[in-house]
Formats: structure tokens, C-alpha cells, sequence
């Protein structure tokens, strides 16, 4: 019988690396079938997520201080890619579904969550597209913009064996804080990057809230599943998180030295 898909609002203020491993360890629970196919939309804390790739940048370490300076707390996220900004004028999403095999699928769930987020802002009057625009920050084909000039939705995926996180950050407002941290991260990184491609949905349609937005990305998930539930994150799930959170707090790494997470759990 199918199990429905189950929401959680959950976030934890002041504890940015803990955010980041309750996702991780989401996945990894409905990975091993304890937890259903779960979706997570949360605001989140003032966070520069770096990659894991990002670390063997020689330039990391500053750009670590950089985001610091900025107020802005250093976490290693999940999926690849490159620096991404989570605010409190963002909405952070993060879905994890069973997979039989995580070869397969890759792109199907990069368009579906990429579609599906497109066709939520639309709900909201924005012109929205899947698509990369030329300069913008960790860019990616399943990027969702405004009319093919600015990013508001960046998607990113992992996989471990059993299940596949898809995850990201809708730019509700505050693309001016965006732009200002990114610059000088990205300086440091030695990434091209064009400040003017930094959108949001409120540049784009006026007052909005991430809660408007969680909405609109609600109704498109109802429409696309069988069934939606609201659940509490259980203490089994919170305390796996507590024993990754140390993972992903973003330290400096030695140039070329590549910080694995674990595939599995």
C-alpha cells in the first residue's frame, strides 16, 4: 500500500549544521525504510552552504571568513555543486523519496522538482523557467529564473543507496543580501559569478512571504501525489541528526583534500 508523503515545517534556529543534518538524516531514514517518502520546507537560519567540493578550492578557508564576516554561518550541505545562500527570506526545501536504484532517475528527479517549484511560482504570477542563466551562482541546467534573467530556485541531489534527496533554496526576498555575501565567497573560490542574476519572487511580483511560497509549492506537490500528511520529526530521526550535525559545519580544509560524507548510514 502506498504511503503518503510525509511534511515536516521542522527548523532549529541557531543551530545552521543541524538543519543541514535532520535532511541527511531524513534521507537516510527513508533510505532504510523507516521513515516514508518525506518532503521538509523550513525557513532556514543565515547560512552559506558550501559543497564538499567547494573545500579543495584553495581559496576555501578565506572564503569561509568571508561569509563569517558577513554573518552568515559556514555548513557543508548535502548535494554537489557549488556556494549557495539560505536566509530568513528563503525557503528551504528538502524531499527524499525511495529509489531501487540510485543509477537511474537522476534527471527525471532533477526536472520534476525543478518543474514543479516552476510551476509553483507561476501560481504566485511570476515568470518562471527551468533553466540556467549564463553567470549566475552554482549554476545548473534545473535552475528555475525570471524570465530567463535571474535565479530564484536552485535544485541540487544526492544519492546513497535505497533513497535520493533533492534539495534547495527558493529566493523569496532579500536578493540584495544574496548578492553581497556571494561576491566576495565567490571571489575567494575564484568563481565567475554576475551579481545581476541574483533574483527573488518579491523583486518579481511585489509583497510576498515564504509562507505564500511554501503554499504554492504544497498545492503542486498535492497535485503530483496521493496524499500528503503532516508529521513531527521522530526521536530517532532527531538523534541521527545530532550525531552527523559536527559533519556539516564548514571548516578549512587543506587545497585538493576532498571531505567525504558517508553514502549510507
Amino acid at each position: 500500500m502506498h504511503r503518503p508523503l510525509e511534511l515536516h515545517r521542522s527548523a532549529f534556529p541557531g543551530r545552521p549544521a543541524f538543519d543541514t543534518a535532520v535532511s541527511r538524516a531524513l534521507l537516510w531514514r527513508v533510505a532504510d525504510g523507516s521513515l516514508a517518502e518525506s518532503l521538509r520546507l523550513y525557513r532556514p537560519d543565515d547560512v552559506l552552504a558550501f559543497s564538499v567540493q567547494d573545500r579543495t578550492r584553495p581559496g576555501f578557508a578565506r572564503a569561509v571568513e568571508a561569509a563569517r564576516a558577513r554573518g552568515f554561518a559556514p555548513v557543508l550541505r548535502l548535494a554537489g555543486g557549488r556556494a549557495a545562500v539560505f536566509h530568513s527570506g528563503t525557503l528551504a526545501f528538502a524531499w527524499s523519496a525511495p529509489i531501487r536504484d540510485a543509477r537511474l532517475g537522476i534527471r527525471e528527479r532533477f526536472e520534476s522538482m525543478a518543474t514543479l517549484a516552476a510551476d509553483a511560482l507561476r501560481r504566485l504570477g511570476v515568470d518562471a523557467r527551468v533553466g540556467e542563466v549564463a553567470g549566475e551562482y552554482c549554476p545548473g541546467a534545473w535552475s528555475v529564473n525570471a524570465r530567463g534573467l535571474t535565479k530564484l530556485v536552485g535544485v541540487g541531489q544526492r544519492l546513497v543507496r535505497g533513497a535520493a534527496h533533492v534539495g534547495g533554496v527558493v529566493v523569496v526576498r532579500g536578493h540584495e543580501r544574496v548578492r553581497a555575501v556571494l561576491e566576495p565567497v565567490y571571489r575567494e573560490l575564484g568563481f565567475e559569478f554576475d551579481p545581476r542574476t541574483v533574483g527573488s519572487v518579491e523583486a518579481e511580483v511585489g509583497d510576498v512571504t515564504p509562507e505564500h511560497v511554501t503554499e504554492a509549492l504544497l498545492a503542486e506537490f498535492r497535485r503530483r501525489t496521493t496524499g500528503i500528511v503532516e508529521a513531527e520529526l521522530d526521536a530517532e530521526t532527531l538523534a541521527l541528526a545530532a550525531r552527523l550535525e559536527a559533519q556539516h559545519r564548514a571548516t578549512a580544509a587543506p587545497p585538493g583534500v576532498l571531505a567525504r560524507l558517508p553514502e549510507t548510514g
